[in-house]
């Protein structure tokens, strides 16, 4: 079952024995686990029928006593595991025989990166008590940036402000309900959060400032993109941690060139490949596109992967000077055949 399909449930399903949430998004495993815990020991239920183990340090003898453990003022007892891939690994047999003969007065969530579903474990535990917490695709964002600001903070959240919160912030959901939480207490009674809200009130975020090198690379202005650059280096920004975010920008021109190329309409390959929808970000994207030109978007992958090797040690440059050469071959003008 998909996270965010059960967070949308608003009747309480039958408990299970055994739960598993699984994927990358930890902001969805949370907001998951908020929700499974009153429905399984109860929304009075005592505290002490929680308990909460990691999973590099978890024992199965410990974790099996805790669940044949009878509940005290609450419904059931509950055992959650986090970062569980190690504890999964080490004690799969004794899972699967748990998972075959359960206890009946506990409940086991195994907060885990991988499950493989092709995996005797994952066939013993049904469908809807295996949550996937991942994110939407980048593209899909806003559009549950909207629901979400509808259901959980009663506001109501414009396509083109929604489309501008996650070019500012980026495509973590954590960030952006951090972000929602913030503009809904600063609009007050207001029921909408425009555009303008969010291009006032939301934080200038590493991304964004990446948003301002990539406005001045599509206009061909090096010198602007490297004093951006710079300030992000006297923020304290980790070197890496940009290319990050300036990689997943140019990551997307590079697909959306790509498949123009195809024979896919323009729009259709921005929609594709990730590019935000409103229209500033769209008139953007194609100026840098046009700026860069077919041999530099044949090559971005490249680059992206020789500064990241670099930063990770495979240059004996400063990291400053890496990420300031990539900038340069990105923003000068253009030339007939080398990009």
């Amino acid at each position: 079952m998909d996270a965010l399909a059960l967070l949308d449930k608003a009747t309480k399903s039958k408990p299970q024995p055994l739960y598993v949430l699984h994927g990358d998004e930890d902001f969805l495993k949370r907001r998951v686990l908020a929700a499974l815990v009153p429905s399984l020991i109860g929304e009075t239920g005592s505290d002490l029928a929680l308990s909460t183990y990691v999973g590099d340090r978890a024992e199965f003898s410990t974790v099996r006593n805790e669940l044949n453990t009878l509940p005290f003022l609450s419904e059931r007892r509950l055992v959650v595991i986090e970062q569980a891939d190690p504890f999964v690994t080490r004690h799969r047999t004794a899972l699967e025989k748990y998972a075959a003969e359960p206890s009946a007065a506990g409940t086991l969530i195994l907060e885990v990166k991988n499950w493989p579903a092709n995996a005797k474990l994952a066939k013993a535990i049904p469908d809807s008590a295996t949550i996937q917490c991942k994110a939407p695709a980048a593209y899909r964002l806003p559009d549950w940036c909207v629901k979400w600001a509808t259901t959980q903070y009663g506001k109501q959240l414009g396509k083109a402000a929604a489309d501008l919160l996650v070019e500012l912030v980026g495509a973590e959901m954590g960030v952006l309900d951090q972000e929602l939480q913030k503009l809904t207490d600063a609009i007050g009674q207001r029921n909408t959060i425009e555009q303008k809200d969010v291009d006032e009130l939301v934080g200038r975020s590493r991304s964004a400032n990446v948003f301002r090198i990539m406005d001045a690379i599509g206009e061909g202005k090096p010198a602007e993109a490297l004093t951006i650059l710079h300030e992000l280096f006297e923020e304290g920004e980790e070197p890496l941690a940009i290319l990050g975010a300036l990689g997943a920008q140019l990551r997307r021109l590079a697909q959306a060139a790509r498949l123009f190329r195809d024979g896919i309409g323009i729009d259709d390959a921005m929609d594709e490949a990730g590019v935000a929808k409103w229209p500033q970000a769209r008139d953007s994207a194609r100026r840098q596109m046009k700026h860069l030109g077919a041999a530099r978007l044949d090559r971005l992958f490249d680059w992206l992967l020789e500064v990241d090797q670099g930063l990770k040690g495979g240059s004996t440059l400063p990291e400053r000077m890496q990420l300031e050469r990539l900038i340069v071959k990105l923003a000068r003008p253009r030339m007939d055949k080398a990009g």
